[in-house]
């Protein structure tokens, strides 16, 4: 098995050059995805919290944890873990996160500005929340490393100027990668991407490619719930089917669960 520090270093040396990291929903798509070849994973809460049959932002801190665990042992790649908002506004709240996490295998995690109350913090705040959570990481004794999220294009305040201040006060709090979910266009990633001189995580969306992004400064890519429900979505359909039609044609699938779960 590979240890923590070789995963964490492996992390590490990925953001070197461009890569996709996608988003498993629980321990079974963590392995698939393994199998298919990519060489580091992050969770998606909205995914996880759909498992427990809840919307995003309605999961404990001590159920991430248990999720971010399963995970861990589900593979030997990377982990890097999507925290939200680290569970409570203060700084204290994240450092807590941040040292928590670290001890389910995870190498990494991203904390944002957002309050599950639907507002954002304000910058100062957002700040001194990063800076803790960069304090707690160098406390451990690998490098973890650290994803500071600006979330105001997901959260109705797709201002350009601000999220790029706030990533680049994110940048000089210490933290490794910076990403702003939601950014639209070419246009937007590049000016983020020049903005700033840490690696930057772009969220994959329909009409961007990867030489789109990668084109326009994007070191990691990552595709957050969007592959949970593209299995959502094949489900329904499937049951609609048989519900609406009596067609259960959409049940001769098989896939080649031996191939992609064996680690014998």
């Amino acid at each position: 098995m590979t240890t923590q520090q070789e995963k964490a270093e492996a992390f590490r040396a990925l953001h070197s050059q461009a890569f996709v990291i996608p988003n498993p929903w629980d321990a079974g798509s963590a392995r698939v995805l393994a199998a298919l070849g990519f060489k580091a994973l992050a969770t998606t809460s909205s995914g996880f919290a759909f498992t427990l049959g809840r919307l995003d932002g309605g999961v404990t801190l001590d159920e991430v944890l248990e999720h971010a665990a399963a995970l861990d042992r589900a593979t030997d790649l990377p982990l890097s873990v999507d925290l939200e908002n680290g569970f409570g506004a203060a700084p204290a709240n994240v450092s807590v996160a941040i040292a928590q996490i670290a001890e389910t295998g995870a190498v990494g995690a991203s904390i944002e500005d957002y309050d599950p109350d639907g507002y954002l913090y304000e910058r100062d705040l957002a700040v001194d929340r990063i800076a803790a959570a960069v304090d707690a990481a160098s406390a451990l004794n690998f490098p973890f490393t650290l994803t500071a999220r600006a979330e105001n294009h997901i959260r109705g305040n797709p201002d350009l100027d601000d999220t790029i201040a706030r990533l680049q006060a994110f940048e000089a709090a210490g933290a490794d990668v910076l990403y702003a979910p939601g950014l639209a266009s070419v246009a937007e990633i590049r000016a983020v991407c020049q903005a700033v001189s840490k690696p930057v995580n772009v969220l994959a969306r329909p009409g961007l490619s990867v030489a789109d992004i990668v084109g326009a400064g994007g070191r990691r890519i990552s595709v957050g719930g969007s592959l949970a429900w593209t299995s959502v979505d094949g489900f329904v359909r499937a049951a609609e089917s048989i519900r609406d039609a009596g067609d259960f044609s959409a049940l001769g699938v098989r896939p080649p669960l031996g191939e992609w779960l064996d680690r014998s």
